[in-house]
């Protein structure tokens, strides 16, 4: 081995290559003394101590908590500006969609994001990572959508590919063309669609620049027909399928989600029963948003009645420059106990193998076995309830990505390198 991990307190790891559903989710193994043996970047060896396994390297983990790398399986990365001028409209009581349509929301980081450069924008969304990271983010998914034109799409998603290759966090893309109607098409929302179809998408497929289509299914932005007509569109340049659904009226995006073969549906506030029942017949993820909820003061989605019923239920932060400047993972994982009335083992499944699923990484990452990417966190907790017990603090110590790099987060927030396989 390169590496072995040894004196490690309690180790606590969903298992498989899929995602967990039902009772399966709040079954995780939890072993105590734990060692983890590490080889070209993979995970060689789990056993406990005494069991031999020799290695040119060792690191004490102290008796802590050691878990999978978190995966945040919806984000909203690169993008201009912010929007910290929409919290006063906000408190005196404006909705998500007045602001939207007095040309704030998502249109005002539309004009930010086409006005910045490439450049900026990749400096910018790599201190955000930087962020995540340290609270213990291994892999995200990244969402465009603040360009809404061929070029600043095609801007948004080239600055994710870019920093997918320098940054110590994986990166997801998905393309989200479909976030809301630029203002060059007020009024016309048929015409920015058939731009969409018949421009933006194959310009994305041609440059390979996203694995994932998404689209804002709600009567407001994209309705359920023009919604499932962009994505089966996106699927037939090859693209895999989510869909932002039901966050703020019950307008059957779940059950459209369902129906088109999306990998995952995302927010579900306003998710009904049925909605409910054809996520879980057709294994549609709920990617769940709790920090949403919190920030705009809205309903929580339900997720216990969702992993009763059978769904695959994953937690991620929405990190977002309006309806969630949030980029800590570690509150959405209090939230979804507190809130959303998860186990913290239900909660550590969602936030690891279920979040990699939802992004189609669940084999290769997720939960801490034999062969799979050697991405973890080391805590400072001395088990698993521990970290969702304790909120507003970042309670990692050291993250390890790909088994080659070991980081320490500083106060301060930055990254130093201790040691390089």
């Amino acid at each position: 081995m390169d590496l072995l991990l040894t004196n490690i307190g309690l180790l606590a790891t969903p298992i498989g290559t899929t995602a967990r559903k039902g009772r399966e989710q709040r079954e995780i193994a939890l072993i105590p003394d734990a060692v983890v043996g590490i080889r070209n970047g993979r995970i060689g060896f789990v056993g406990k101590r005494g069991d031999t396994c020799e290695a040119s390297l060792s690191l004490d983990c102290g008796g802590r908590l050691v878990t999978p790398g978190l995966v945040d399986s919806h984000t909203h990365l690169a993008f201009g500006g912010w929007r910290q001028n929409e919290l006063a409209l906000k408190l005196e009581g404006a909705s998500y969609l007045d602001i939207l349509k007095a040309g704030g929301g998502i249109l005002s980081t539309v004009e930010h994001t086409r006005t910045a450069s490439e450049d900026e924008l990749v400096e910018k969304t790599r201190a955000l990572l930087s962020e995540m990271f340290c609270h213990g983010v291994t892999t995200c998914e990244a969402k465009s959508g603040y360009g809404l034109s061929t070029a600043d799409e095609l801007k948004q998603l080239r600055v994710i590919r870019s920093l997918n290759e320098v940054s110590p966090v994986s990166i997801v893309p998905t393309f989200m063309g479909a976030h809301a109607v630029p203002k060059e098409f007020a009024g016309n929302r048929g015409g920015y669609i058939e731009l969409l179809i018949d421009e933006i998408l194959p310009a994305v497929s041609r440059e390979n620049l996203a694995e994932f289509c998404d689209v804002f299914c709600e009567s407001a932005v994209f309705t359920r027909e023009e919604s499932r007509r962009i994505l089966l569109e996106a699927a037939s340049h090859g693209l895999a399928l989510k869909a932002h659904a039901d966050e703020i009226e019950p307008g059957g995006g779940a059950e459209m989600a369902a129906a088109v073969g999306a990998v995952s549906a995302e927010h579900l506030i306003e998710t009904s029963d049925e909605g409910i029942r054809a996520l879980a017949d057709k294994n549609v993820i709920a990617v769940l948003l709790p920090a949403t909820s919190f920030y705009l003061d809205k309903p929580y989605a339900r997720a216990r009645n969702m992993v009763d019923a059978g769904v695959a239920v994953a937690v991620a932060t929405d990190f977002n420059p309006g309806s969630c400047p949030c980029s800590n993972i570690q509150f959405a994982m209090n939230l979804a106990c507190l809130k959303y009335k998860l186990s913290p083992a239900e909660a550590l499944t969602a936030v690891t193998l279920n979040g990699a699923a939802a992004i189609n990484r669940a084999k290769l990452c997720g939960s801490i076995e034999v062969g799979k990417q050697a991405d973890l966190v080391i805590w400072n907790a001395p088990d698993l309830e521990y970290i969702f017990y304790r909120c507003g603090s970042n309670l990692v110590h050291n993250v390890i990505k790909n088994g080659k790099e070991l980081l320490i987060c500083l106060s301060s927030g930055t990254l130093r390198l201790l040691s390089t396989m």
